[in-house]
């Protein structure tokens, strides 16, 4: 496959690197998510490129789910070694039966094994086709700003900081990259199936609207860092009212009355996200904001919740954990 006309394959590790240096993520360890896809078999060759080997390796979450599993394991180990890269194999168990569905339950499990390694930075090969798929599948989820900011280019987990230097580059550029560099990859069988959503949205979905607008994938990965910049701005704008609007750890119901109702709302998600708390279907967060604004002083609003409830009550609204 060609590679792009203004961006040669030989850019990318100076890209890379530009990336990491923007960021003042260059000096600690870094760790890169291997799965032995193309993607990621790419994103670790151009960081050895760049000049980052002697402080990287590389961890391949073994999730147990393929009959290929310890031959792709196998694989990444075999590569990270022709690198002089030390590679740690993470094997996890996937809870089939928490309700989340395979993708969501192996993606659960991907991430606690991310969050237990020991390097500063953890470097995922996700790319503009990747993004176009999370935008597109949040969208028709019916997410909001934050939904449709789709995958962060920078984010952490805890202690642990998660980049993704590939986010911007088109999947026809990583894999010129790595024909161009003669590297192998496996292929996920898995990837093939259209009965998982994403599968569907990337095969039968972006293929056929690409075919009406070419550069929908950009096009829509562009967009989706346009609704990022939107939700810093809307971050912002509630850590504001929070500063407004404080009594201790609660917030006054005087205050939150004199809000427009948008405005309350995007200050309830904004406190839920910071205690970890998942923000309600939008139904249930209108109707309670409506509530807070509308209840006499004899009523008391509270929305119950997995985590805690946010209770109204004596001109305060608090947030009380399970517990």
């Amino acid at each position: 496959m060609a590679a792009s006309r203004n961006t040669p394959p030989s850019s990318l590790p100076a890209r890379v690197a530009a990336f990491l240096a923007a960021r003042k993520a260059g000096g600690g360890r870094l760790s890169v998510g291997l799965s032995g896809g193309c993607d990621s078999v790419v994103l670790l060759h151009l960081l050895v490129a760049a000049g980052f080997g002697d402080r990287l390796d590389a961890v391949h979450v073994h999730h147990g789910l393929s009959p290929n599993a310890e031959s792709w394991a196998g694989f990444c180990a075999d590569y990270c070694r022709r690198l002089g890269i030390a590679c740690h194999v993470a094997q996890v168990d996937v809870d089939l039966r928490s309700g989340l569905g395979l993708e969501a339950a192996a993606r659960t499990a991907r991430y606690e094994a991310f969050a237990a390694l020991a390097a500063d930075t953890l470097l995922l090969g996700h790319h503009q086709g990747d993004q176009a798929e999370t935008l597109l599948f949040n969208l028709l989820r019916g997410s909001g700003v934050t939904g449709a900011a789709a995958i962060p280019v920078d984010w952490r987990q805890g202690r642990l900081r998660i980049l993704r230097p590939l986010l911007g580059v088109s999947r026809e550029e990583i894999e010129a990259y790595a024909q161009a560099h003669g590297l192998a990859w496996v292929d996920d069988e898995s990837n093939a199936d259209t009965a998982l959503t994403r599968n569907f949205l990337r095969h039968e979905v972006l293929a056929a609207i690409a075919g009406r607008f070419p550069a929908a994938e950009r096009n829509l990965a562009q967009a989706a860092g346009h609704f990022a910049e939107a939700d810093v701005l809307l971050g912002e704008l509630a850590a504001s009212d929070w500063q407004a609007a404080a009594d201790g750890d609660a917030l006054s119901l005087a205050n939150l009355r004199a809000m427009s109702l948008p405005r309350l709302k995007n200050l309830l998600r904004h406190r839920l996200r910071l205690l970890g708390w998942r923000v309600p279907a939008a139904a249930r967060l209108d109707e309670f904001a409506r509530q807070l604004q509308c209840a006499g002083p004899d009523r008391h609003p509270a929305l119950d919740l997995a985590e805690g409830s946010m209770v109204a009550g004596r001109g305060r609204l608090r947030w009380v954990g399970r517990g």
